[in-house]
């Protein structure tokens, strides 16, 4: 039995529902959570997520979030583990991604919440498909940045052959590392 909780990320600048390659293959990889894991996918596309102003030396602290974005932070900080399922988009992770990481800076800076404390140790988990496995390094980077500042644990990137509509469901050796990328597999 285990008590880890899931946070699947999509970060798809598709419409909610259609599913392409990037989350195909984060599905895939799901359906081999460990034992008694439990999972929440949110889809960044589907959210009203507030514009980030940032407003560090104006004001210092930032007040509580509230709506979609308040809804993200909750869903983040009850994670044990996050899962960026992000398609590449001109060599980087889309928009929507970056906007909610642009949130953790004011998280941050929230009175009582310790947001950086509660961020320590989560593992961080990125899924990915494009056309060429060395052009995704920069993105991966940016996110194991990200996780190295709040002292979370970066775990191998899971990437996999995209491109046209239904390409990953052809890429057997990513759907093999799928298989076992979360560690133990359901019975």
């Amino acid at each position: 039995m285990t008590d880890r909780h899931f946070l699947f990320i999509v970060s798809s600048a598709r419409v909610p529902g259609a599913v392409g390659n990037t989350e195909w293959l984060a599905r895939e990889a799901a359906r081999h959570l460990p034992d008694g894991a439990t999972s929440t996918w949110l889809h960044l596309n589907g959210l009203d997520l507030a514009d980030f102003e940032d407003r560090r030396h104006d004001m210092g602290t930032y007040p509580m979030p509230s709506g979609d974005t308040q809804r993200l932070l909750d869903a983040t900080l009850a994670a044990t583990d996050l899962v960026f399922v992000t398609p590449l988009y001109w060599y980087s992770f889309p928009n929507r991604l970056k906007r909610y990481l642009d949130h953790w800076s004011a998280w941050m800076r929230v009175e009582g919440l310790a947001f950086k404390d509660r961020m320590r140790d989560k593992r961080v988990w990125a899924i990915t498909t494009s056309g060429d496995r060395a052009r995704t390094q920069p993105m991966f980077d940016s996110l194991k940045l990200c996780a190295e500042f709040l002292a979370m644990q970066w775990q191998p990137p899971l990437w996999g052959l995209g491109g046209a509509p239904g390409a990953i469901e052809k890429d057997a050796a990513a759907i093999a590392t799928a298989a076992n990328y979360f560690g133990a597999r359901r019975a």
